[in-house]
């Protein structure tokens, strides 16, 4: 089976200004509109094109994750990374696609396509669309390397990141053989992957989503990892307690409750009729929180 590769239409200050960003780990390719998006599988390739005359692959990314998002948690998560220099900037953008009234303040939902290992090529390496693009694409075409066209793709992509892509020596590896590369979530990323837990709240069922975050387990700065498994989606007062703490998750996948809470604040009943509650997990096995991870945030952080 082959590997699908995605081009898809961007504009010249989304792109020029990613490209001046230093060390940048994942970029938020969004669209103005929540449609789902299905042409890929996490691994492969996102690529974009400047508009009309130009016609010219420019860059691209490890496709890692697709999901909507409220305009606002969108920009908490990626920042710059959006394209964008200001919120404001962002909304103007979105609000222009969406021709929306200038009265008009909602919180937009936007299709997010979250690219990991971002490149951008300098223009001396920029690429031809294949002979297949037409001018009335406005969004995006995917390809296949099971054709001719698709793998002739897939190959000047991969001779111009064989030296200078960040992930050039996994492409080295099987150079030629077209493969899934692994995504590297970065903090954006890991932060939206709120799907495996429905949305929710893995301790409460909350599902206001603006008030939940996605709890590193192991902090980055402690070894742990931008991954599903070093993850919980809590409501982000339980976030804050998890984060110093006041409550932890046994490695049974128990929610647990310190008693320095009510020794150092005469408080937390709320939190105390939670304790011992099982919590929710995602369905997919190797995305639930990591035994390891939760021990060393048992006998590390928890107060106990």
């Amino acid at each position: 089976m082959g590997i699908k590769l995605v081009v898809a239409v961007t504009d010249t200050d989304w792109f020029s200004l990613l490209r001046q960003q230093a060390l940048l780990k994942e970029v938020n390719f969004w669209a103005p509109s929540d449609k789902s998006f299905r042409a890929l599988q996490a691994g492969e390739l996102f690529l974009f094109k400047l508009h009309a005359p130009v016609n010219k692959i420019v860059g691209g990314g490890v496709f890692a994750y697709a999901t909507s998002l409220p305009l606002s948690l969108a920009w908490e998560s990626f920042g710059v990374a959006n394209g964008a220099t200001t919120f404001t900037e962002m909304r103007r953008r979105i609000a222009k696609y969406r021709r929306a009234g200038a009265d008009d303040r909602s919180d937009f939902p936007i299709g997010c396509r979250i690219l990991t290992q971002p490149f951008f090529l300098d223009e001396h390496d920029w690429l031809p669309v294949p002979t297949s693009w037409s001018d009335n694409i406005v969004s995006l075409k995917t390809f296949t390397t099971d054709n001719e066209e698709g793998f002739a793709l897939w190959e000047a992509v991969t001779t111009r990141l064989a030296v200078t892509a960040p992930f050039a020596a996994e492409l080295d590896q099987r150079f030629g053989t077209p493969h899934l590369v692994l995504p590297r979530l970065g903090q954006g990323a890991f932060r939206v992957v709120t799907d495996d837990y429905q949305r929710r709240c893995a301790i409460t069922g909350e599902r206001t989503l603006p008030a939940l975050d996605a709890a590193h387990i192991r902090p980055y700065g402690e070894g742990g990892e931008h991954a599903p498994s070093n993850g919980i989606l809590l409501r982000r007062d339980i976030h804050s307690l998890f984060d110093a703490g006041y409550v932890t998750v046994s490695p049974d996948l128990h929610f647990e409750v310190s008693g320095k809470i009510r020794e150092e604040f005469e408080n937390g009943r709320l939190y105390y009729a939670l304790h011992g509650k099982a919590i929710s997990v995602p369905l997919a096995t190797n995305h639930r929180p990591d035994g390891n991870a939760l021990s060393w945030h048992n006998e590390k952080i928890y107060k106990g």
